[in-house]
C-alpha cells in the first residue's frame, strides 16, 4: 500500500518510475530514490496552499482557442487586463472563454466569486521562436565557437576579455563570418577566483566580472594612483607572467584586475553627480533593481567572509545570520559596507557596458548574428542565485546524467534544480528572467542541455548518480515562454541536444523553431555511415566539435583517449579497447567521406591507420563540414591552429586543469596567418555554395 501511494505522489510530482537507459532497456526507480526525491520537492513546496479553482499562471499559444477549465462549476466573474492596456471581461462556470484576439504578452487574470478573488497570470506566445532574415532566405551562416578566457592577445592580462571579443568580432566579420559564439558569461565567485566552471556559475542573471577590460575604463587611465600602481616592477611581473603562461592563472589574474578596478573605481568616484557616466551608472542599478543590488550583496560579503576563512565557499556554509539575504545580519553589513557593495554594483555595470559593445560592433559590421551566448543548466549550490530565491531551488538534490557505457556510475554535477512545482506557483517567473537577461546584447541563445525542459535527472543529495530519476517539466509552457522571449529579443535559439534526446522532446523542438545540434564526430546516416553534407537538417548548428569533445587534431590522434587512460577515466581496458576500436572506425568513415566528396586532394591514403592529421586532412574536415545544409556552422579556433589538448574533460575536477587552457597564439598573430586565412576564405566560399545551392 505504501509502494502504491508513493508510486502515485511520484507520478504526481513528475518523478518517473522507470526510463530506458543507455542501453535501450526499461530500468526501475527504486522507491528509496523516489521517496528521497519526493522529500526534496516537498522541502520547497508552500505550506498550506489555498484552494484555487484555476491554476496560479496558464500558458497559451496564439492558434488555440483560449479557455480555461475549473475546477468547480460555480459562476465566476473575470476580468483580463493586457499587458498592452486592453481590458476584457465576462463570466462563466465550468469553463473561462477568453477573446481569441489576446494579443501576444504577460496579461493579468482576476477571477471573482462572491467576497473571494483570485489573481492568475495569462501568457500567450507565438508557435515558433525567432529566426533572422537571413536564414529565413536560406543563407548558410558561420562563424566561431570560442571560450572567451582562452584569447591571447598583445594587450589583455592574462585572460581572454570583452576588449578581444569586440577586436576578434570586426576580424571575423571581415572574413565574412556571421557570429562568435561563446562559453557562459554567467557570474562566477571573484572571492574564489580558481572556481572557474562556466557552468557551475553563481548567478545566471549577472556576468562574469573577470572579462572586463580594464584597459578601456577612463578612470583607470585618469587616475595617478592606478597609474603609478601600473607602472611598478611588482604589477608588471605580475602581469607578465600571467599573460605568458599556458594556463589561466585566475588567482593572479583576479588579483591584478581587482587592484585595478579598485583604484579605478576611486577615481570614478571623483566625478561629479551629473557627469554622463555616473548618470548612467545610476539608472544600471535602477533597472536591475533588487536582483542586482543583492548579486552585490553577495559578493561583497563572501570577498569578506572568505578572506577571513577560506572554508566559506558559500552561503550553505557561512554563519547563520548570513544565511538569509533579508535577515538582519545582512541588512546590517550593507548600511556598515555600502561603498563595498556599490563597487561590485560599479563592477557589474562596466561589464555590461562592455558587453554592449561587443554587440554594437557586431551590428555595425552587420553581422546577421554577433553574439551568441551560452545559458549553462543550472547554478552551483551556494551561489547568489540560490542564495536569492531559496524556495525555486531544490537543494537536497542535485542534477547530472544516468549511467552509461562511458560512465557506469552517472555524472553528478552538483548543481541544485529548479523545482518545477515552485515554478509555476512563481508564474515561472525565475524562467523568464533567465531568457531576458541571457536573450540581452546577442542575436542567438543557446540553451545547455536543452532536454532539462522537459526532464532533469536528480540525484538525491549525497548520493552517486546512478541512485538519480528522471524528473519532468512542464515542457509545452516552458517553451511556449522561449519562444515570447526570443520573438521579443529577436534572439535565435539553439538547444544542445546531444547526448540520450527523448522522442518525444524532438518534435516540439523543432516545430518551436528551436534549431538542434549536430557534431561531425557523431552523425551517421541509417546504414551507419558518415551523414552526407547534403544530409544535414537545416534548423542545426552544424560544428566538428564542442569543449567537452577533443579538437580535431586530438581526435585523429585519438590523444583524448590516450589523455583519459592516463587520468583512470575508464573502468577497465576492455572498454577502453572498445574506445580505440571505435575511433578507428569512425576516422574510416571520415576518410571515406573526405573522398567520396572531393573534399582531400586524391593522393591521400584511403587507410585512416595509415593517415596521420595533416594540414591537407584539417581543411578537408573543415570543408566537409562547411558544405553541409544546416543553416549554421560554429566551428573552434583550436581547429584553426591545429591544437591538440582539450579546454575540458568531463567527469574530472582535480584530476585535470579544466576551463584553464588557452589558444597557442595571440588573436593578432593569428588572423595575420596565412593559412588560418586561407582557411577561412575557403570556409566562407564553402558557406556561400552551401546557400546558393539550396536556393
Amino acid at each position: 500500500m505504501e509502494d502504491k501511494s508513493l508510486d502515485h505522489l511520484a507520478t504526481e510530482a513528475g518523478i518517473v518510475a522507470s526510463y530506458i537507459n543507455a542501453y535501450g532497456k526499461p530500468q526501475a526507480i527504486p522507491a528509496d530514490t523516489r521517496h528521497r526525491l519526493l522529500d526534496a520537492i516537498n522541502v520547497n513546496k508552500p505550506a498550506n496552499e489555498p484552494v484555487s479553482p484555476v491554476p496560479i499562471v496558464k500558458v497559451f499559444t496564439q492558434g488555440q482557442h483560449f479557455t480555461i477549465t475549473l475546477k468547480d462549476d460555480r459562476n465566476y466573474q473575470w476580468q483580463i487586463r493586457t499587458e498592452q492596456g486592453e481590458e476584457f471581461q465576462g463570466h462563466g462556470s465550468h469553463q473561462l472563454t477568453f477573446p481569441d484576439t489576446l494579443a501576444q504578452g504577460y496579461h493579468h487574470l482576476t477571477l471573482t466569486q462572491g467576497s473571494q478573488c483570485w489573481s492568475i497570470q495569462i501568457i500567450v506566445a507565438p508557435k515558433r521562436c525567432y529566426e533572422p532574415n537571413a536564414l529565413l532566405k536560406g543563407e548558410k551562416l558561420w562563424g566561431a565557437c570560442v571560450q572567451l578566457y582562452t584569447l591571447r592577445s598583445e594587450n589583455n592580462w592574462g585572460i581572454g576579455d570583452f576588449g578581444d571579443l569586440k577586436y576578434m568580432l570586426k576580424e571575423m566579420a571581415a572574413r565574412g563570418g556571421s557570429f562568435i559564439g561563446l562559453n557562459p558569461l554567467h557570474a562566477l565567485h571573484p572571492a574564489m577566483p580558481e572556481s572557474a566552471s562556466p557552468y557551475s556559475p553563481s548567478s545566471r542573471n549577472w556576468l562574469n566580472v573577470i572579462y572586463i577590460d580594464v584597459n578601456q575604463i577612463e578612470d583607470f587611465k585618469h587616475s595617478k594612483e592606478a597609474q603609478k600602481w601600473w607602472q611598478t616592477q611588482t604589477t608588471q611581473r605580475m602581469l607578465q607572467h600571467a599573460r605568458s603562461t599556458k594556463w589561466v592563472d585566475y588567482t593572479t589574474v583576479m588579483a591584478l584586475k581587482m587592484a585595478a578596478l579598485r583604484l579605478a573605481y576611486q577615481q570614478f568616484n571623483t566625478r561629479s553627480e551629473a557627469d554622463s557616466q555616473q548618470v548612467s551608472f545610476r539608472q544600471f542599478v535602477i533597472q536591475g533593481g533588487e536582483g542586482l543590488y543583492y548579486q552585490a550583496v553577495y559578493d561583497a560579503l563572501h570577498c569578506l567572509l572568505y578572506a577571513k576563512n577560506n572554508s566559506c565557499w558559500g552561503w550553505p556554509v557561512w554563519p547563520e545570520e548570513y544565511s538569509d539575504p533579508h535577515g538582519e545580519a545582512v541588512q546590517t553589513f550593507c548600511q556598515s559596507h555600502p561603498q563595498e557593495v556599490e563597487f561590485f554594483l560599479w563592477l557589474q555595470w562596466l561589464a555590461h557596458t562592455q558587453l554592449a559593445d561587443c554587440f554594437a560592433q557586431s551590428q555595425a559590421s552587420e553581422m546577421p548574428i554577433g553574439l551568441y551566448r551560452d545559458l549553462a543548466v543550472g547554478v552551483a549550490e551556494g551561489g547568489s542565485e540560490t542564495w536569492c530565491n531559496r524556495a525555486v531551488y531544490c537543494t537536497k538534490a542535485s542534477v547530472g546524467a544516468p549511467p552509461d557505457a562511458l560512465g557506469p556510475l552517472g555524472q553528478n554535477w552538483g548543481l541544485p534544480p529548479m523545482n518545477p512545482h515552485v515554478l509555476q506557483t512563481q508564474a515561472y517567473q525565475p524562467f523568464i528572467e533567465l531568457l531576458r537577461t541571457n536573450m540581452t546584447y546577442c542575436g542567438a541563445l543557446r540553451i545547455d542541455h536543452v532536454m532539462s525542459m522537459l526532464r532533469l535527472w536528480w540525484i538525491p543529495y549525497g548520493e552517486t548518480a546512478d541512485k538519480g530519476a528522471y524528473v519532468h517539466y512542464p515542457v509545452d509552457d516552458l517553451l511556449a515562454i522561449l519562444a515570447l522571449e526570443s520573438q521579443r529579443h529577436r534572439c535565435l535559439v539553439i538547444g544542445e541536444d546531444l547526448g540520450i534526446v527523448p522522442e518525444e522532446i524532438v518534435s516540439k523542438l523543432r516545430d518551436s523553431g528551436v534549431y538542434s545540434y549536430k557534431v561531425l564526430y557523431f552523425e551517421r546516416n541509417g546504414q551507419g555511415e558518415v551523414r552526407a553534407p547534403n544530409d544535414y537538417p537545416v534548423q542545426a548548428m552544424a560544428t566538428i566539435t564542442t569543449h567537452d569533445l577533443p579538437t580535431l587534431r586530438g581526435f585523429w590522434q585519438s590523444a583524448d583517449l590516450t589523455l583519459g587512460e592516463s587520468l583512470k577515466l575508464y573502468p577497465d581496458k576492455d572498454l577502453l579497447q572498445r574506445l580505440y576500436t571505435e575511433r578507428q572506425a569512425s576516422k574510416q568513415e571520415l576518410l571515406e567521406g573526405l573522398h567520396r566528396y572531393g573534399c582531400i586532394p586524391e593522393h591521400i591514403g584511403h587507410t585512416a591507420k595509415e593517415v596521420a592529421m595533416s594540414p591537407e586532412i584539417n581543411q578537408g574536415l573543415h570543408r566537409y563540414i562547411a558544405h553541409s545544409t544546416c543553416a549554421l556552422l560554429g566551428l573552434q579556433p583550436e581547429d584553426w591552429l591545429d591544437m591538440d589538448k582539450p579546454v575540458n574533460i568531463p567527469g574530472t575536477t582535480m584530476e585535470y586543469p579544466n576551463w584553464r587552457r588557452k589558444l597557442n597564439t595571440t588573436l593578432e598573430t593569428m588572423f595575420s596567418d596565412d593559412h588560418v586565412n586561407q582557411l577561412l576564405n575557403d570556409l566562407n566560399t564553402c558557406r556561400k555554395k552551401a546557400g546558393a545551392a539550396e536556393n
